[in-house]
């Protein structure tokens, strides 16, 4: 008798083990979504800002060839 009530006892220590590190799994993967949410932000942010450095970049040297209006 007291080998099946170890064997519960047993099986008991391991589902709460598992529980655990079940939720604390979970909390990385929230935590990891959180960090690649805010890296995609910075990654768009980083896009938007490089589009406007390569139009602006563009502006001016199509500016820099023209002939000045003396010419």
């Amino acid at each position: 008798m007291s080998t099946v009530n170890d064997e519960i006892v047993e099986l008991q220590m391991k589902v709460s083990f598992q529980d655990s590190l079940l939720e604390d799994l979970n909390q990385v993967i929230i935590d990891q979504q959180k960090q690649i949410s805010r890296i995609e932000l910075m990654l768009e942010t980083m896009k938007i800002q490089m589009n406007s450095m390569q139009t602006n970049s563009q502006q001016e040297s199509g500016s820099q060839h023209e002939l000045p209006p003396h010419y």
